[in-house]
């Protein structure tokens, strides 16, 4: 498939034509289908972990208010205080923050994540109660299943780092700053917390696809479906082999969850293998829900989606069969 025409591309092209780590690429050209070679660097984690160039999709933070004050500075545990430095020294490498002397300053916490590591939260509350909020749609999940009325097959492609992908507009930087023992720093990428952070990646994402969107695209945020009039029944899809495979067959079966009955039951034993150390391949007795949940999407009563090429009936627009 190739990418559409953008505005932002331009911007990108000044990212991505620097020389290629070789050692990446040789690993990348051995794990990544030969049919994908050329496309190579959407694969990259170097260049996804580079600070991109500034376009016109910079992150905007429009204040209506007084500029926040500086917040407190949280006791951290030895291990917080651990992954605290190794964050700061981490992302100053990648340019992804740097040393501020903004007059503001958000307090910081380490929380923790679902595999025992601790992931920084800034504490935006303060600065995102005085920003305007920016109205741009984010479309519904629910409604994004109307498009999927001729197609059969899918391919769901994840965003690396989406947030980092976009600058914090020149002169809004300070307002990101946050304050540690080590000293004030501020994003010069979007970052989680910020209002707004959703509808400006969604706004860009929409751009770049804006040719094919709806067509055979799907983008909701970092989350980008491509979809074509193929025939495949689900019936096909093969046991999880490996935790990316039951991601993905969860991720496919979590967009028609309104429509299962008792879904989350029916998941309940296959979400407990999403952790770092589950023992792959499920024996059966494992998969029964796997085989469960095949049997809801592809037997009675089914919920099809309306030939909206042809003629709707009168009477019965929608048929549950």
């Amino acid at each position: 498939m190739d990418l559409p025409p953008s505005s932002y591309h331009d911007c990108l092209e000044e990212l991505w034509d620097e020389e290629e780590e070789t050692e990446e690429v040789e690993t990348l050209m051995k794990v990544v289908p030969s049919v994908y070679h050329q496309y190579l660097d959407v694969f990259s984690k170097v260049k996804a972990e580079k600070c991109p160039p500034h376009c016109a999709f910079d992150h905007h933070i429009e204040r209506e208010g007084s500029l926040p004050p500086v917040g407190v500075m949280y006791c951290l545990s030895n291990q917080e205080a651990d992954t605290l430095r190794a964050y700061i020294s981490e992302n100053v490498e990648k340019s992804f923050i740097w040393p501020s002397s903004s007059s503001t300053g958000a307090p910081v916490r380490l929380v923790k994540k679902k595999d025992s590591g601790l992931c920084l939260y800034v504490n935006y509350c303060k600065l995102n109660a005085v920003t305007r909020k920016n109205k741009y749609p984010v479309p519904p999940m629910n409604q994004l299943l109307n498009v999927f009325d001729v197609s059969s097959i899918f391919s769901n492609l994840d965003m690396r780092g989406a947030y980092n992908l976009l600058r914090i507009k020149e002169g809004d930087d300070n307002l990101t700053a946050f304050i540690t023992k080590h000293g004030r720093y501020e994003y010069l990428v979007m970052t989680f917390g910020l209002t707004n952070v959703p509808t400006s990646l969604q706004n860009i994402v929409d751009d770049i696809f804006s040719n094919p969107l709806d067509v055979y695209v799907v983008v909701y945020l970092n989350n980008i479906m491509v979809h074509q009039e193929k025939v495949q029944q689900i019936l096909n899809w093969p046991p999880p082999r490996n935790l990316k495979a039951l991601q993905s067959f969860l991720c496919f079966a979590n967009f028609y969850r309104c429509f299962i009955r008792n879904y989350s039951k029916k998941i309940s034993l296959l979400t407990s293998f999403l952790i770092k150390d589950s023992c792959f391949p499920l024996n059966e007795e494992d998969l029964s829900q796997f085989h469960q949940l095949k049997e809801a999407f592809t037997t009675a009563p089914m919920l099809l989606y309306p030939p909206l090429w042809r003629p709707m009936h009168p009477i019965m627009p929608w048929v549950l069969y």
